[in-house]
């Protein structure tokens, strides 16, 4: 079977987001561009990671080149959910991030999860015949801000975490590792009667 490369040069949209109820979120990408809709499954800590090093890596082009680079905010404007149906290409698990000073755009390039590790100083061609399905996404720099912008909301979005212990908190409760396993149900700070 070939691979699959899923090429958006010029996408209209590229957001991280979530199908389900907090706790039992599953994270996706989606790349959209006219009618064609590509999407990938990850894990939430991959979502954060790739935030980070987008609003990285867009510091040090601004430092290193000169190049104008919008700074980072707090502010998304694009809320909308992901296009539905999500029917997920594949799930991820190398994740690639570059500049393309020639483009003047970030690329982030997005590997299927494979048995067998890839070598990361290996460059897949698009038109490689072995090799993981992917998806590359090429972002100006403000897209890219806007992208981890989002991406950051979306994982802020979930259960909220215990004032104790800093683990999400289920809406019956946790066993909290700082009280010793003891099982708060009640919301912090309020009493059971009797106590």
């Amino acid at each position: 079977m070939s691979r699959s490369v899923h090429v958006f040069r010029t996408p209209d949209r590229f957001v991280a987001g979530t199908v389900g109820q907090p706790g039992e979120r599953a994270f996706y990408l989606q790349a959209v561009h006219r009618s064609r809709v590509v999407s990938v499954l990850l894990e939430k800590q991959q979502v954060q990671v790739l935030a980070e090093r987008i609003d990285a890596l867009l510091d040090e082009v601004k430092r290193r080149f000169g190049t104008e680079i919008p700074p980072a905010t707090p502010t998304v404007a694009d809320l909308s959910p992901l296009v539905m149906p999500v029917d997920a290409e594949f799930r991820v698990g190398t994740m690639g991030l570059g500049w393309d000073a020639e483009a003047g755009s970030v690329v982030v390039e997005l590997l299927a999860i494979t048995e067998t590790e890839l070598d990361e100083s290996v460059v897949l061609a698009d038109d490689a015949e072995d090799g993981p399905d992917a998806v590359r996404v090429f972002l100006t720099p403000s897209a890219a801000r806007e992208f981890a912008s989002r991406s950051e909301r979306v994982i802020g979005a979930g259960r909220p975490p215990c004032p104790i212990c800093g683990n999400p908190l289920d809406s019956d409760g946790h066993m909290c590792v700082r009280l010793n396993g003891y099982h708060r149900s009640a919301p912090f700070g309020s009493q059971q009667p009797g106590q």
